[in-house]
């Protein structure tokens, strides 16, 4: 993921939470805030210490990574998105996180398609 795509400052975190909606589900909570003119997206990612340790904070913040790069396609362009990690995710493998990223989403009405293919 490029350094573009990425929120990294408080205050950019804090636009968002701010003034973009969230939606939730047991495993994530998802802000997304239209950003007009953008040509991409850009992702936060919060994964407080209550959910684990470094090394497991650290897996999940890569899985939600690679999820947005797999469905990129399929993703809003134009919108911040910050993600937040509840404790149930560090249970989780990528295919558990994926879909309930998808899920996230989709209640967003920030994904294109509604099932993914799979070519």
């Amino acid at each position: 993921m490029k350094k573009e795509q990425r929120i990294k400052k408080n205050d950019e975190f804090s636009y968002v939470f701010n003034k973009g909606q969230s939606v939730a589900n047991r495993q994530f909570v998802l802000y997304s805030l239209k950003k007009e003119g953008e040509a991409t997206y850009r992702i936060g990612l919060s994964v407080s210490k209550r959910v684990g340790h470094a090394v497991t904070r650290n897996r999940i913040k890569r899985l939600i990574r690679t999820v947005f790069q797999e469905n990129k396609d399929d993703i809003m362009p134009g919108f911040d998105y910050v993600i937040i990690a509840r404790k149930p995710a560090a249970e989780m493998d990528y295919h558990q996180v994926e879909s309930s990223l998808l899920h996230v989403l989709r209640k967003t009405r920030a994904l294109y398609r509604k099932n993914k293919s799979h070519s």
